[in-house]
């Protein structure tokens, strides 16, 4: 199978970390193509830079989904994933969907560990998107800042490890998601320093995508996840209008 990780920060930098991370949990037969959105924010990290990074992944994906079983939106926010679930016929998985949904199968109730303040209202909005605001022991953030984003999980991984510690101990986490694109790849690292399961965000995304494909699952066509009406669309670029009207696949 044939998954497409689209990372909507426009680092090549943090498209590498992702990379990484996610080859290692491919299965065998699994091609994965990365793509860097090619304009917007080095990484996202509040709502309306989220709204932003959300339309760039549509259209990348209005572009690209015809040659793929699935897509991974690679940013821990999920930008763009509901409507993407409405407009494309393939799976689409959300980066920090498919680590919380894991972490629910190891454990009562999560923390959630990244690298800015920042990030903060924009990771709780997100866990209540999906629903999952009672399985969230919490959210903590480092506060500082930091000399590269690509290279932020060596600079401050040990300053992580021990926010990851103290969500177990203070907030009785039963495992930790050490979340945001740049992170990728770290929790194999350091789930040695940590007493509890650490998911890596990017690996859960790709074991999530492939057991979607593998199931076979139809495209909804009731329900509001249905493909929306044909609607004409003005300034859109020529794929995304597309999707937008009648019968394109």
């Amino acid at each position: 199978m044939r998954i497409l990780v689209l990372n909507p920060n426009t680092s090549q930098g943090i498209t590498e970390r992702l990379m990484a991370a996610a080859r290692p949990a491919a299965a065998a037969g699994t091609e994965l193509v990365a793509l860097t959105a090619p304009r917007g924010f080095p990484y996202i990290a509040t709502r309306a830079e989220a709204q932003i990074g959300g339309a760039v992944a549509l259209e990348m994906l209005a572009q690209h989904h015809g040659d793929f079983d699935a897509a991974i939106i690679a940013a821990f926010g999920d930008p763009g994933l509901f409507g993407a679930r409405e407009l494309f016929d393939i799976p689409v998985v959300g980066m920090a969907e498919a680590a919380m949904l894991t972490a629910c199968m190891l454990g009562k109730r999560f923390a959630i560990v990244t690298f800015a303040q920042a990030l903060g209202p924009w990771y709780h909005e997100c866990v209540e998107s999906h629903g999952l605001t009672g399985r969230l022991a919490g959210i903590r953030m480092l506060d500082g800042r930091f000399n590269s984003v690509s290279d932020v999980q060596d600079e401050k991984e040990q300053l992580l490890v021990e926010l990851a510690n103290l969500a177990v101990t203070e907030d009785e986490a039963d495992v930790v998601i050490l979340a945001g694109a740049p992170l990728a790849g770290l929790a194999d690292k350091v789930k040695d320093r940590i007493p509890v399961p650490v998911v890596d965000q990017m690996a859960a995304a790709v074991k999530q995508a492939e057991a979607l494909v593998s199931l076979k699952v139809r495209k909804a066509t009731a329900g509001t996840f249905r493909r929306p009406a044909a609607k004409p669309a003005i300034g859109l670029s020529g794929p995304l209008t597309a999707r937008f009207g009648p019968g394109e696949s």
